[in-house]
């Protein structure tokens, strides 16, 4: 085991081989029932941060996520969610994985172990300080991160990570470390099961807080979600129908016109008044 590193302690179970299918699935879990457990417990370190995220949303400023791996994969699934969903645009939040897009289907040799390259991609965007950087690292130990945290650091820019590790450096360098310790994996050191679920639990704790903080949630309702399928169309005449208690063919009439639920509620009411 890597000194100081819970995520790479050895499993409590061993001769995964041995095991039959039902024991595999009810062992793994096991494990994952505690992840939400550590989750709840960082919720302390996550509220601060979201309060900064969306002061300097409502400043005009962005939300950046750096990572490795799953982590950067992470990153970038959570980014990219984030248009559909709220109907923000796409420069809003933006998830970077080393390596590059590529990285995403196939891991790219060594690309994680640069310093410098983080802070390279992040230029790329013009990242300023009323911009706010997040670093996604299981370990807290990627160089890829830290690199591109201390930079981030040094040109005013607020920090934030997601480790899974306690006192990484990854932590160290982040303004607003949130660090959620799940303990040791199923399969020893493989951070895409439990560390990897942490993470996701939490970007969506993230970015759901700040988007309905910034006024994209109405009541409980998706009401900026972008219509780019048929199921979306009919979630979005129910809930235009619901809100105007209207029949299901004149809210998706209103709907497909205005092109979003608040839209087509907003005009309606106009309307009537």
């Amino acid at each position: 085991m890597i000194s100081g590193s819970t995520t790479e302690q050895s499993s409590y179970y061993d001769n995964l081989e041995d095991m039959s299918v039902k024991d595999l699935l009810v062992n793994m879990n096991n494990e994952d029932k505690k992840v939400a457990i550590a989750v709840e417990q960082s919720i302390p370190q996550i509220e601060p941060l979201v309060l900064e995220i969306v002061k300097r949303f409502k400043k005009g400023g962005r939300l950046f996520y750096i990572g490795a791996g799953t982590s950067g994969r992470l990153g970038v699934l959570d980014a990219s969610e984030c248009p559909p969903t709220y109907g923000v645009p796409d420069h809003w939040v933006i998830g970077l994985i080393a390596g590059g897009d590529g990285a995403l289907r196939k891991a790219v040799e060594n690309a994680e172990d640069d310093f410098e390259q983080a802070w390279k991609d992040l230029e790329a965007y013009d990242i300023n300080s009323t911009d706010v950087l997040i670093g996604i690292a299981a370990s807290g130990r990627t160089p890829y991160v830290i690199g591109g945290l201390r930079e981030a650091n040094k040109n005013g820019i607020l920090t934030g990570c997601v480790t899974c590790n306690k006192g990484s450096q990854v932590a160290i360098e982040a303004n607003y470390p949130v660090e959620v310790v799940v303990g040791s994996e199923f399969v020893t050191g493989s951070t895409r099961m439990k560390s990897g679920t942490a993470q996701k639990l939490v970007l969506n704790m993230i970015s759901t807080s700040v988007m309905v903080k910034l006024g994209r949630v109405k009541g409980n309702k998706m009401v900026d979600m972008q219509l780019t399928n048929e199921k979306l169309v009919q979630r979005g005449t129910m809930m235009v129908a619901d809100a105007l208690q209207i029949d299901k063919a004149l809210a998706k009439t209103l709907l497909l016109k205005h092109e979003s639920v608040r839209s087509a509620i907003e005009h309606y009411r106009r309307e009537k008044k």
